[in-house]
């Protein structure tokens, strides 16, 4: 062999080494980059593949309180009673993870969640009772009254299984009953990998489903002087504060979450956010909520951490006289219908005349909307998104009636 031809051949060598060196530093960090021992032990042989694949299931679950406390990727992928299970690159794990994952190591918070209306109070109002045994409807039904004994939603049925599914379904399945005897979705609020407290104790996670002219909480909060004040100084409260510990010094403005479910300064944490509301402010005509006297206290307790007696009592006050006069308002709409269909003028059919649509905007979105909004602190709710066009369809009611009677000679 030649000098000529080894001194070719350590030149192109050379090129190809240095050549890998240049490609291989052009390459994403994460492809090159070995997770670290400690990370490693957390999460096995999960990290080192979704490094590279669906990387922000890695950088999420980085995040969490999850792997600070050293809980793995398999300690809530594994397959607990009633799941199926999957074979996934070696590793057999459940088909898709539910409630009864989380409630592996979070019993009391899950037990809290299934009493409450999220859970299956919420499915139902969608989709009927069939998913529920009579033992679970019975239960439910003390707790909630008149929430479980119910059809499907027609509009379910109007609308198009696409819009329900879409729509409908993508909020009250917070309620869904799971496959393996669990109720619900944790994931909804505290998001899937992060798990976190802080993002379920914004009130743009509630503002998901709470928000539109059937339940405006979200708006309603926004318009408020706490909403206000809490655009103006999110970034001085400490929103990842754990929820056992949390005190005024972390939230001193109230989120959603501040008022329905947190301990603030040693109230004790709960996931019924019903626990605290004394009205049932959604339905049609409200009526007190069962324990009417103990949630009612149990609110304003929470109230007093940053509010004193008189101004407290003054606002229930002032929301307990909307609800009494909209309650007013809606019984005497409601007589205009009860009149109709005494004259066999109302069909059988619901949302298939104009009137029907005219009474159920006056109540379920305008009269929800004026009571929600004198509790939680929405002027503008309580009159121009509220009474005003409870008037308004009042007077619309009226005439359709009459136009309905003219019509048929009555």
């Amino acid at each position: 062999m030649t000098f000529r031809t080894v001194f070719l051949a350590i030149i192109i060598a050379t090129g190809l080494i240095v050549s890998a060196y240049l490609v291989n530093s052009k390459r994403p960090s994460v492809v090159v980059q070995q997770p670290t021992a400690d990370f490693i032990r957390a999460s096995g042989k999960c990290a080192e593949c979704h490094r590279n694949n669906q990387y922000s299931i890695v950088h999420e679950y980085e995040m969490s309180k999850h792997a600070q406390k050293g809980v793995t990727c398999l300690d809530c992928h594994q397959v607990q009673p009633g799941q199926t299970s999957t074979n996934h690159n070696g590793f057999v794990i459940n088909a898709g993870i539910t409630s009864a994952n989380c409630r592996v190591c979070h019993l009391a918070v899950y037990e809290q969640f299934a009493r409450s209306r999220h859970a299956a109070p919420s499915w139902v109002a969608v989709v009927g009772n069939k998913d529920f045994s009579p033992e679970m409807i019975e239960q439910m039904e003390k707790l909630h009254p008149g929430s479980m004994k119910r059809p499907p939603h027609p509009l379910t049925n109007l609308e198009g299984a696409s819009a329900a599914k879409s729509g409908c379904i993508t909020c009250h399945a917070i309620g869904k009953p799971n496959a393996d005897g669990s109720i619900g979705n944790c994931t909804l609020c505290h998001t899937r990998h992060t798990s976190s407290v802080e993002v379920a104790r914004l009130p743009s996670t509630c503002g998901q489903c709470h928000l539109g002219p059937d339940h405006s909480q979200i708006e309603i909060y926004t318009q408020s002087k706490h909403g206000i004040m809490f655009a103006a100084q999110k970034d001085q409260l400490n929103l990842k504060a754990p929820s056992d510990s949390l005190t005024t010094k972390d939230m001193f403005i109230p989120t959603c979450a501040t008022c329905h479910m947190s301990g603030l300064n040693g109230r004790g944490v709960t996931h019924d956010p019903s626990e605290r509301l004394s009205y049932n402010l959604f339905a049609e005509v409200t009526q007190p909520r069962p324990n009417f006297e103990r949630a009612q206290a149990k609110m304003k307790d929470i109230c007093l951490q940053c509010h004193t007696p008189p101004l407290v009592d003054r606002i229930y006050k002032e929301g307990a006289a909307v609800v009494a006069d909209t309650n007013e308002k809606v019984l005497a709409a409601r007589a205009i219908m009860d009149g109709v269909k005494a004259d066999g003028l109302l069909s059988t059919n619901p949302f298939s005349q104009t009137i029907q649509f005219t009474y159920f905007d006056l109540w379920h979105y305008y009269g929800r909307t004026a009571k929600h909004a004198a509790f939680m602190g929405g002027a503008d709710y309580v009159q121009w998104h509220g009474n005003y066009p409870i008037l308004q369809h009042t007077v619309e009611l009226k005439e359709q009636a009459a136009q309905l009677r003219k019509d048929n000679g009555k």
